[in-house]
């Protein structure tokens, strides 16, 4: 596609985006009542995302592996290189709590949402505290039947671009003792870190095996590596 059209497709994406994300943020907060409500309200949000990106920036998802997420609780150790596997989930996964860091609750109207939807915040200044707030607030999603998903690299990553994955992923494998699922994606290729150009194509998500039980910290990091860098996201 003419790299002019992509552009002038990249730039109604956004104002379009930015004009659903008002209209919907506004003409659902009724639903911030009660989390299941919330849950809804985001989930028709997002759904509004993808056939803008559809449509408009010319983007469709491939979601493979799903028959690797079990229905109870979890834990989704997902690869980050977008803003949109954060929007994606919620349509994958049945009862998705994300942990992301505390300043995206601060934005307005949005960040309520955020926190009715059940986002567990991290304040990633506070070091061990930050790790045991975390813990109390997975386990007690857990236990409710929910699915944790955490971005192991704990920041959005390029492709190719190696950053180690933080402590937070094998504490929560060591203390919580439910499967955890690795998921490989490739949405920066398209989608971007930052940027606002949006290049068409289709973005794959794939869910992977449950890591084995029982592995040591470092064994289990290696092992969650391995997994979602060497996924084959062709099938």
């Amino acid at each position: 596609m003419n790299v002019t059209v992509t552009w002038l497709r990249s730039w109604a994406y956004l104002f379009a985006f930015l004009a659903w994300t008002i209209f919907a943020s506004v003409g659902m907060l009724p639903l911030l009542v009660r989390r299941s409500w919330t849950l809804v309200a985001i989930r028709t949000w997002v759904g509004g995302i993808m056939v803008l990106a559809r449509v408009i920036a010319r983007i469709d998802c491939r979601v493979v592996g799903r028959e690797h997420i079990p229905s109870g609780p979890c834990i989704i150790a997902a690869q980050h290189q977008a803003s949109y596997e954060t929007y994606r989930v919620f349509l994958e996964i049945e009862r998705p709590v994300l942990v992301l860091k505390r300043e995206l609750t601060w934005i307005p109207i949005i960040g309520w949402y955020m926190a009715r939807g059940g986002l567990v915040p991290i304040d990633r200044s506070a070091g061990a505290g930050a790790m045991r707030k975390m813990l109390r607030a997975a386990e007690a999603a857990l236990a409710r039947g929910d699915q944790i998903v955490l971005f192991p690299e704990g920041t959005r990553v390029l492709p190719g671009v190696y950053r180690a994955y933080q402590p937070g992923i094998a504490a929560l494998y060591s203390y919580c003792k439910v499967p955890v699922i690795p998921m490989a994606l490739n949405s920066g290729v398209l989608w971007g870190k930052t940027r606002i150009l949006k290049r068409p194509g289709t973005i794959v998500m794939k869910f992977l095996p449950a890591l084995p039980e029982r592995l040591g910290k470092q064994e289990m990091l290696d092992t969650l590596r391995a997994r979602i860098e060497g996924a084959d996201l062709t099938n």
